[in-house]
């Protein structure tokens, strides 16, 4: 039976623009697997713990060695992990905060590098490959080639290489220029920020049309 793992982080509620897609993309997968079953995390409003001293080397010791700490993070990263292994698609919605990735996003990618677990201690293989990832990149401002901001866009270079160890391979749906109808300033932009809306829509309206047919 399909799965799909729904992840939001944002932290906007209902203004926010990646939970707009992630939904709408939910509501897609769901149309085209309409046996499959779903599990939502909301990293935006139930965040993850950050790795510090008394947590971060629980994947670094055995268990024997674990602290208290440890050991409840390891399980927390247990838990995680199989969230993905469960799951045939992962859709992740990405917002750009302070030109990187949500704090959140950063702690999930922290509890999923975990030998044992995502990664083959012995091989350095992924284990969490062969499934689909789908990432809903959103940014307030405009990041593309010949924008004065280009290249600031760290949150999409930095996940690839976040997850590498996973063999995790996402796909982005990207939409820019969110903040241009709430920003006086970007008042010009209104119309492209649209135009990127709209692009991003119907990449998520596409993305499993095949199996609706199949099926």
């Amino acid at each position: 039976m399909p799965h799909l793992l729904h992840i939001d982080s944002s932290i906007q509620g209902d203004n926010s623009v990646s939970r707009g897609l992630t939904a709408r993309a939910a509501t897609a997968w769901r149309s085209a697997n309409p046996a499959g079953t779903t599990r939502y995390r909301d990293l935006g409003r139930h965040p993850l713990p950050h790795l510090d001293a008394d947590s971060g080397l629980a994947r670094m010791v055995s268990p024997d060695q674990r602290t208290q700490a440890q050991q409840a993070s390891w399980e927390l990263t247990v838990e995680l992990v199989n969230e993905i292994k469960a799951a045939d698609t992962v859709l992740l919605g990405l917002p750009l905060y302070n030109y990187g990735a949500p704090s959140a996003v950063k702690s999930w990618v922290d509890h999923l590098i975990a030998p044992g677990l995502a990664i083959d201690p012995e091989t350095n293989e992924g284990l969490l490959g062969g499934r689909e990832f789908i990432v809903i990149a959103t940014r307030g401002g405009g990041y593309g080639p010949g924008a004065p901001r280009e290249g600031w866009d760290h949150a999409s270079v930095w996940l690839p290489h976040g997850l590498s160890l996973t063999g995790l391979e996402p796909r982005f749906i990207e939409a820019e220029l969110t903040l241009a109808k709430s920003n006086p300033a970007m008042a010009g932009l209104i119309p492209m920020a649209e135009e990127s809306l709209r692009a991003a829509e119907a990449q998520v309206d596409a993305l499993w049309d095949h199996v609706a047919v199949l099926s």
